[in-house]
């Protein structure tokens, strides 16, 4: 199939070519703002510009509901929509130039991996973490500020309001856990650094049925774009129109309930693998603190209290670890003797209290 035929078939349609000094012009800023956002990546930036420069960039007209920006990895061609000011033009590039750095080819110019997404098999692995994931990035560089959002049910703070918002969100709790820097390391090197590093914190299965549950969420949110876009063309409301809705809605349903499923399964997985971990003082309350701090990577829709519920259950079971580490054993750890209770250990029941009176439900409340 020829290249024609492929933008055809996504809608593309080209009207101009930059012109070279367009290019360049976006080549040198992205370079410097990448190099200047993330320096411990190591990227020169001077190679950097000399490569983004032999990019060819287009204006296109595109489909409702596709990103104003799309890299297509077959020619190492930027397609932008026609309706994007040309003085915009380099902040959309952003996140298509780094999908362009992170193409790995064999030596038949086949694409084998793109940051945290893998070709190699049948099925493409990973295309909705590695979308996330390159957003985070190129909101980072762009410096969007944090909003509250709700997108199909589901309310949330993010600094990518307008791109892959749900996707982002759960790739945020994931870069919580491990750190962003193996997240944006493995996103522009292609390497599986983030994968091991996610993995060694939870299990294999879980990582994959995340990744998949990701990669699901995007596929529905394409799915009902294209749906939208079928039913625009139709001029009056029938059978089938309705038929379509329903398809939607059914569409929008199962968004909201793998996004839920997904983010219960990070919490769930991460903090009951590291709360068997903790053997000290010190380690019990950098547990408490980081599982507290969770509550601000959230998204939460009508009534969810799961996190809520699991916080007040892991402060309970800390409370007894923590008797546990501070008593003195004796005959053999089969009976220990109390010691006077400590400050630390009442303020785990202080807080433990102040959620069962509804703290992070109020927390909730609030972001609806």
């Amino acid at each position: 199939m020829s290249i024609e035929s492929d933008l055809k078939k996504d809608g593309i349609e080209i009207l101009r070519k930059l012109e070279p000094s367009k290019v360049n012009s976006i080549a040198r800023n992205v370079a410097i703002r990448l190099c200047s956002t993330f320096p411990r990546v190591n990227f020169d930036r001077n190679d950097l510009f000399v490569k983004l420069s032999r990019l060819d960039m287009y204006i296109a007209k595109m489909p409702d509901g596709m990103a104003e920006a799309n890299y297509f990895y077959k020619n190492s061609s930027i397609y932008f929509n026609e309706h994007i000011d040309y003085d915009d033009l380099e902040d959309f590039a952003i996140h298509e130039c780094i999908h362009y750095i992170q193409e790995v080819k064999d030596k038949k110019n086949y694409l084998i991996k793109m940051g945290l997404c893998d070709y190699t098999d049948l099925k493409i692995y990973g295309l909705g973490l590695n979308e996330a994931a390159v957003q985070l990035l190129s909101s980072k560089i762009l410096g969007i500020p944090k909003e509250y959002v709700k997108y199909f049910n589901v309310s949330f703070e993010t600094n990518s309001p307008s791109y892959y918002p749900l996707e982002c969100c759960l790739v945020n709790q994931l870069a919580y856990i491990t750190g962003e820097d193996v997240l944006f390391d493995s996103t522009l090197n292609s390497n599986d650094n983030f994968k091991k590093k996610f993995i060694e914190l939870t299990n294999y299965k879980t990582f994959m049925k995340i990744q998949n549950s990701i990669d699901d969420i995007l596929f529905y949110e394409e799915k009902i774009i294209k749906i939208n876009n079928k039913i625009a063309k139709i001029d009056d409301r029938n059978k089938k129109v309705d038929h379509m809705i329903e398809k939607i809605n059914s569409l929008k349903k199962n968004i909201t309930s793998t996004f839920i499923n997904t983010q219960n399964l990070i919490i769930s997985s991460y903090f009951d693998k590291a709360f068997s971990s903790v053997n000290n003082l010190e380690g019990l309350e950098n547990y408490r603190k980081k599982l507290y701090n969770f509550k601000d990577y959230l998204g939460a829709i009508e009534g969810y209290t799961y996190f809520n519920d699991y916080y007040v259950n892991k402060m309970m079971q800390l409370e007894d670890k923590y008797n546990l580490l501070e008593n003195k054993e004796v005959d053999d750890s089969l009976y220990l003797v109390p010691k006077k209770q400590s400050k630390i250990l009442a303020f785990f029941r202080y807080i433990r209290n102040i959620l069962v009176n509804n703290k992070f439900k109020q927390t909730t409340n609030d972001e609806q």
